[in-house]
């Protein structure tokens, strides 16, 4: 089933309202645009504020677009507007653009033909998505992907579509990719470079990434452009440089962005790249800002939402007379396609000063971290899966930090620059330090959050928007409110319960002595007959097996994204409570006997399997109640050991079930 997008706003022709004193205005209703309004009410609750929005929709949350595709989100849970400020003072006019500037009077005109003088202005007018001139690009089947429009084009087509060709192996490309491919669509993506992610990842992690791609089903070509596009009434296909022809009815077009500037040209402000602002993010006229993907600062435009957060807070408070700059943001970007994570941050890419590097790999675990270090100091890393010093590395690359050679040693046997409790002080972070990588909230914004009344978690999110994308921030926010230990997981009590169980259980087939054989030739007395009838010895046997089974594709509802039906406490439940089956099966199929020589080998895996399941189900359902630093380091431990367990032992253990024709025996 699609999810829902957005019901289209109808157009207000509502007057400008006479205000006391002259306005902020704000044009772009896009989440830099919406942060800019929430700055300048939270500096100055008294001053007039008028917030402008293009689009027919009410203001959403851009960055989730790929979400809302893919079916994983619905649109309410993109809706922006509850996070406007509920004031009389703030004006809002949603699907009326801006048309003109006029300078010299200070006034903009919007498409009613109203007029709105102003004491300021900030230009959060965004970006469009970049068309390549390929031949037959016009023709009807190729699509963008960058708003709401888009979303809603591209859902009524995913129904139908059966092969679809994404032109483009960035962030976009790939997220594009991952949300198209549903209803047993074909997805081929093309990338220009040589690898996925080129300005972001090195080959090595590139091909990394490249593996969980195609794991999803999505044939990846790189080193190839399209250079022509083919159809008459409708798409047919695409040409590659090579001459290679790819058949398919859906072309996405996702190489990259160029920022809004039509309005600022119009007006005569200064352009590049982008609309040229100092440190201020003043354009060439002092009462005019321009913030986000539309901004030129020091020769640079970022096509990222954090920056434009940075960049907004910056604006807001030189408007309301507070001192404040804008030196840049460091480069991040990070992706979650299949059940690993990929990060870049800083200068990752090959330039022409001089620069080391050093790489820690656990290919077992799926690991690849790269450390770029220029004169003994940080400047660029980039990761492939888990790497718990995420947000260090990023407050150490923002400062330059110096990296001592015994932190390189621990790197290139541990991968971890610091130890590892020290991470989790986020007390002793600076407050420039980004708690949230994906929607760029730094740590001193959360405190300012605290100090208007944000005391839970929870709070934070809903003020600050910190933690509601991945959530893997969430630990932080409740250490920075104070919090001892996180709020319970849902169905805690329930985990716990079979944990508890399944614990003893795999205890007493360790420890316990074996059940005896029957020696009583009568019939009501024999409960051995588990263990000496045939049919009963398989039953048992191949419902452990399944029970097995079940419990390693449960797994896949954190590993996979189409797995997303059902809430993923409910699935750990069920986790928690098959595992609890599983045990009373072993017991059931083996009477407590090991066996003996492979047999016990096996056995004895299967019986750590569970036993680490239940260890890590153990430590999740009483984390609220245990220390904290504990936990962390139990979970990780026992999930390492039941994954490990998982998927190399116990595979052989099942092949030898599938040999003997049954059950161990």
């Amino acid at each position: 089933m699609q999810a829902q997008t957005a019901e289209p706003l109808e157009v207000s022709n509502a007057r400008p309202p006479a205000f006391s004193e002259l306005p902020v205005l704000v044009v772009g209703s896009g989440p830099v645009g919406i942060r800019a309004t929430q700055e300048l009410h939270r500096l100055a609750p008294e001053r007039p504020l008028v917030l402008f929005g293009a689009e027919p929709w009410a203001p959403y949350n851009r960055v989730r677009l790929s979400a809302l595709l893919a079916g994983q989100s619905g649109a309410e849970e993109l809706d922006l507007s509850a996070s406007l400020p509920q004031s009389e003072h703030l004006l809002t006019r949603f699907n009326v653009p801006v048309l003109r500037i006029d300078r010299p009077a200070r006034q903009v005109e919007d498409a009613e033909g109203q007029r709105y003088p102003y004491r300021a202005l900030i230009l959060a007018t965004g970006s469009r998505p970049y068309i390549p001139p390929i031949p037959g690009i016009e023709i009807p089947g190729v699509f963008t992907f960058r708003d709401m429009t888009d979303a809603e084009r591209l859902q009524a087509r995913l129904a139908r579509s059966r092969r679809t060709v994404v032109l483009g192996g960035g962030l976009l490309g790939l997220e594009t990719a991952r949300a198209m491919a549903r209803f047993n669509t074909r997805i081929t993506v093309v990338e220009h470079n040589d690898h996925l992610m080129f300005n972001q990842l090195d080959p090595t992690a590139a091909s990394l990434l490249r593996r969980d791609v195609q794991g999803l089903g999505i044939r990846v070509i790189c080193g190839q452009g399209v250079r022509q596009v083919l159809g008459v009434s409708g798409l047919e296909a695409v040409v590659l440089r090579s001459g290679e022809e790819l058949a398919c009815d859906t072309l996405v077009v996702a190489a990259g962005i160029r920022p809004n500037l039509d309005l600022a040209r119009d007006a005569g402000l200064k352009t590049r790249q982008g609309i040229l602002v100092d440190d201020g993010l003043r354009t060439s006229d002092p009462a005019i800002y321009a913030v986000g993907e539309c901004a030129e600062h020091r020769g640079q435009v970022y096509g990222l939402v954090a920056p434009g957060f940075e960049q907004a807070a910056v604006a807001a408070h030189r408007i309301r007379g507070r001192s404040a700059q804008y030196l840049g943001t460091l480069s991040a970007a990070s992706l979650k396609l299949a059940q690993r994570a990929v990060f870049s941050l800083g200068q990752v890419q090959d330039t022409a000063w001089p620069r080391v590097s050093r790489v820690f790999e656990d290919p077992e675990q799926g690991v690849y971290r790269k450390l770029i270090l220029r004169r003994g100091r940080l400047c660029g890393a980039l990761g492939v899966g888990d790497w718990p010093e995420r947000h260090r590395l990023q407050e150490a690359l923002l400062h330059g930090r110096r990296i001592w050679p015994w932190q390189l040693l621990r790197f290139c046997s541990q991968g971890l620059l610091w130890p590892e409790e020290q991470d989790l002080e986020i007390h002793a972070w600076p407050a420039d330090a980004t708690v949230c990588n994906c929607t760029g909230v730094s740590l001193s914004r959360l405190r300012s959050a605290m100090a208007a009344g944000a005391a839970s978690p929870a709070a934070l999110t809903e003020a600050t928007a910190a933690g509601s994308v991945c959530g893997s921030c969430k630990p932080q926010l409740a250490a920075l409110c104070g919090q001892a230990r996180p709020d319970p997981v849902a169905g805690w009590k329930g985990l716990g319960a079979w944990a508890l169980g399944a614990l003893l259980l795999c205890l007493a087939v360790l420890l316990a002595p074996v059940i005896p054989y029957h020696g009583s030739v009568q019939p009501a007395l024999a409960w051995d007959w588990l263990w000496r009838d045939s049919l009963a010895k398989q039953v048992t046997g191949f419902s452990l097996l399944g029970l097995g089974v079940l419990l390693s594709m449960l797994s896949l509802r954190k590993r996979l994204p189409r797995f997303s039906w059902g809430s993923f406490d409910g699935w750990r439940w069920l986790h928690g409570a098959m595992g609890l089956l599983a045990v009373l099966a072993l017991v059931a199929h083996t009477g407590l006997r090991l066996g003996h020589q492979l047999n016990f080998w096996l056995m004895l895996c299967f019986v750590l399997l569970l036993l680490a399941g239940t260890l890590a189900g153990g430590a999740i359902a009483w984390a609220h109640r245990l220390p904290q630093r504990a936990v962390i380091k139990a979970r990780r431990l026992a999930l390492s050991a039941h994954i490990w367990l998982l998927w190399l032992p116990s595979a052989r253990a099942r092949s030898r079930i599938a040999r003997a024709g049954g059950p161990l025996s």
